[in-house]
């Protein structure tokens, strides 16, 4: 399997995604916007195809969508809470006319058919070189970003109106991790596509959260079962000849399931 590049290729870029994944994702259950995930990521197909209307790398377009849809998201009114009817009315709202454009820009592509299939499942087995450079240095970008507001995003995230009463600025911290989290979404897209990107974010971190893991052990774990899913997922795509992304979403609810019965 290793002797071809694309295999090669593959699994490079499922680590680089995984390591990104698990952390963002972890984050992201603990302040309960698994439905900002979701919608980013299928803002990204928007800009996905937007991207191949105008010629440039789909992943360009995506970044630059999520990026400014997550920002959107994170500019929340003072006082909001993640789980606010307003919060998430603008979500899908932003969402729907994302869905939109996605499908008015791959219309004036003229490849609807073809590329909205690769944009919308992924094609991990097409990562070459500049798209793994690219990959690296988003994920760079996000850890940076996360080891820089960690501790006050954790604060925001844990006891909000405290952290807001002893002066951190919750509003700008939710502004960062939007755009983290936008960016991490389009690194995800790359390797099970703009509807399962969901399943490799959410699903190893959710796990670790059910576990009642403390934050080292429960980001630690996120991250080795994004790693198990998507390495796992390549190694029975190759053996089986089934789509990553069905292995990954697979294996999330399977993981999720097992950590829900060890609880009990």
């Amino acid at each position: 399997m290793f002797e071809f590049e694309f295999m090669r290729h593959a699994f490079l870029g499922c680590t680089i995604v995984s390591v990104l994944a698990g952390t963002v994702g972890w984050f992201l259950i603990l302040r309960r916007q698994a439905f900002a995930a979701h919608a980013l990521s299928h803002i990204g197909f928007s800009g996905a195809a937007g991207a191949v209307w105008l010629g440039v790398s789909p992943l360009y377009g995506m970044i630059a969508f999520s990026l400014l849809a997550g920002l959107a998201m994170g500019n929340e009114t003072k006082g909001a809470g993640a789980l606010s009817p307003q919060r998430d009315s603008m979500i899908g709202l932003v969402l729907a006319a994302s869905l939109g454009l996605g499908t008015w820009f791959l219309h004036e592509a003229n490849g609807a058919s073809s590329m909205a299939t690769t944009l919308l499942f992924g094609d991990v087995l097409g990562i070459d070189t500049p798209t793994l450079l690219a990959l690296s240095t988003v994920t760079v970008l996000c850890l940076a970003g996360l080891a820089f507001l960690g501790r006050p995003l954790l604060f925001a995230s844990l006891m909000p109106d405290v952290a807001q009463a002893r002066g951190v600025p919750v509003r700008l911290t939710s502004l960062g991790f939007m755009a983290i989290a936008a960016l991490a979404c389009s690194a995800c897209a790359e390797v099970s596509g703009a509807l399962l990107a969901f399943s490799l974010m959410i699903g190893p971190a959710a796990t670790a959260l059910r576990l009642g893991l403390r934050p080292v052990a429960g980001l630690a774990t996120a991250v080795s079962l994004a790693l198990f899913l998507s390495w796992g997922g390549l190694a029975l795509s190759w053996v089986t000849d089934v789509p990553v992304p069905f292995w990954i979403g697979l294996g999330a609810a399977a993981c999720y399931g097992m950590a829900c019965m060890v609880r009990r």
